[in-house]
């Protein structure tokens, strides 16, 4: 069904909710049955297995990259949520990193958007202040896309480069090792704070037979590189486990000494207000085609505290809404796109949705406060993009549009992004796209992201291979540029589907538009907490 011919109802959008909710259902499955069977065949846990073994009862998981690698690699065959889960949970009541290798994908190996995954986990846990454990059962790099996978800065070597930053700045980070960890991926674990390692797994920078190839020695992979060689000769393994479940188990418990496990309640506050709306009505301000306007003060009401709403100039620079608020008692502030029609004095009427001049101006004069009183920004993506034409022109809007991406780069408080709707454009920096930084960005269903629409780009680029073509020797019959009109539209709208941009890796996830308030809540929470002074040490060096 084309977005832009589905009516704006309430049942649509639902329904499409329901089938991304269901399809993420099927990411989670991995390798589905056949790779489960052959996990446990080698006395092995699923991957989901070991995160409900490793995170508290009862409690949350915020899964990171769902969708990565969603339809990249079709050729290779499916490799849902690129092979690795990644996401934040509390173990022993501490909220934690998790980067877990999913074995029954492709035997865990890493493909380009695997490696992006990961180096994402890794920064939110270095600027959330969170510790890591990393759950490594990998084949390492898929061979036949190593020229993606091995040599670039955000390529695989990125993550070992990471491994000693982040130990540096005295974050914990914990890996258990529970089936391969081999070649370049064994620096990993040897580059964290505590190894564990469970029997019949292997740790080795080449395997048997890659040995026996490069230097004639024939050995086992036990000798080579086992739990028990590694734990009693060279000494690389704190902890050697006989299974699964113990090792998780041991997980908790060295998880359990770090000071803050020690105190009585979790870092998460605890639900202490509502906000004035019930989040189930977000479905009637939007609709899934995107055209239905809506009052952003409705939306921002579905989500932050009842009458904690003070609006910062609100008379002036309409189209964005900025506003002081709480959510869950944590004081925020909120930059939002306006996206209804509004009447100024000085500019008359002003389209929804359009950044202009005026509304730039004030959000980055917002930000500058928040920075000033330290509070953490909150973004609410619906933008088409910054006014253009004459008059736009001549109010300095390319000035003011420089202003608001002066600010929102330099911006030093916690950053939280939400794409509710369209993310076109320059609007998508102004408004802290992910260029810009954002602690977090997450996205719902309806979010769309390109340049510019579909429909403007299929007109943009039928204008000019219509001159193109005129001005050649042969003229392009009026059929056959609607054809092409129509392709490119086409290709436009599959490239904006949210899916597409979470596949690689835009957004962190994509959710529910009822569970904003919940997720944000669980977010300032770990937003909130104190980044790691660079300072230069070795960190923790294994011996």
């Amino acid at each position: 069904m084309s977005r832009s011919s589905a009516p704006g109802t309430s049942e649509v959008l639902r329904a499409h909710c329901a089938a991304i909710a269901k399809e993420e259902a099927l990411l989670r499955e991995g390798g589905g049955k056949a790779g489960h069977e052959r996990q446990r065949k080698m006395g092995r846990l699923p991957v989901r297995e070991r995160l409900s073994h490793l995170l508290d009862k009862d409690s949350s998981f915020f899964e990171i990259g769902l969708w990565a690698a969603y339809k990249m690699y079709e050729q290779w065959g499916k490799i849902p949520a690129a092979g690795v889960v990644t996401g934040i949970g509390n173990v022993t009541g501490v909220p934690c990193m998790v980067i877990a290798n999913d074995a029954t994908v492709k035997a865990g190996a890493f493909f380009p958007q695997t490696t992006k995954k990961v180096i994402r986990a890794q920064r939110i846990a270095f600027e959330c202040s969170l510790p890591i454990i990393y759950l490594v059962d990998s084949a390492g790099v898929f061979l036949p896309m190593q020229d993606e996978i091995f040599p670039d800065e955000d390529d695989f070597g990125r993550i070992f480069r990471n491994n000693s930053v982040i130990s540096a700045a005295g974050i914990p980070q914990f890996a258990a090792i529970m089936g391969n960890c081999v070649a370049g991926g064994a620096y990993l674990p040897v580059l964290c704070d505590k190894i564990l390692m469970t029997k019949g797994s292997g740790l080795y920078l080449a395997g048997p037979s890659l040995v026996k190839a490069a230097i004639g020695q024939i050995v086992d992979a036990e000798e080579l590189g086992g739990a028990q060689m590694h734990a009693e000769i060279s000494g690389t393994v704190d902890f050697s486990e006989k299974d699964d479940p113990s090792c998780l188990k041991r997980l908790r418990s060295l998880v359990a000494l770090l000071p803050e496990a020690r105190e009585s309640t979790s870092n998460i506050p605890k639900e202490t207000s509502k906000p004035a709306k019930a989040p189930d009505t977000i479905y009637n301000l939007i609709s899934f085609d995107g055209q239905q306007n809506y009052d952003a003060r409705d939306l921002l009401a579905t989500i932050i505290d009842a009458n904690s709403m003070d609006e910062y100039k609100a008379d002036y620079g309409k189209t964005i809404v900025t506003l002081y608020a709480r959510i869950n008692g944590r004081p925020v502030g909120i930059v939002a796109n306006q996206r209804l029609q509004v009447r100024t004095k000085k500019e008359g009427i002003q389209m929804g949705g359009v950044i202009y001049s005026d509304s730039a101006d004030k959000a980055a004069r917002f930000v500058m406060d928040c920075n000033q009183t330290s509070l953490p920004i909150i973004f609410f993506q619906d933008v088409t993009g910054f006014m253009v034409g004459r008059d736009a022109e001549e109010s300095g809007i390319i000035r003011s549009g420089a202003k608001l991406v002066n600010a929102v780069s330099n911006s030093m408080v916690p950053k939280i992004t939400v794409v509710v709707g369209g993310s076109f454009g320059a609007g998508n920096y102004a408004m802290c796209g992910k260029a810009y930084d954002p602690r977090f960005i997450v996205a719902w269903p309806t979010a769309r992201y390109a340049v510019m629409g579909a429909a403007q780009a299929s007109d943009t680029v039928f204008a000019i291979l219509a001159r193109a073509r005129e001005r050649g020797d042969k003229k392009a019959a009026h059929e056959e540029l609607e054809e092409l009109r129509a392709k490119v539209k086409q290709s436009y709208e599959e490239q904006t589907d949210i899916r597409y941009g979470a596949a690689r890796g835009w957004v962190d996830a994509i959710i529910q538009p009822h569970e904003t308030r919940d997720i944000l809540i669980r977010l300032l929470g770990y937003v909130s907490r104190p980044m790691p002074k660079g300072h230069f040490h070795t960190g923790v060096i294994q011996v």
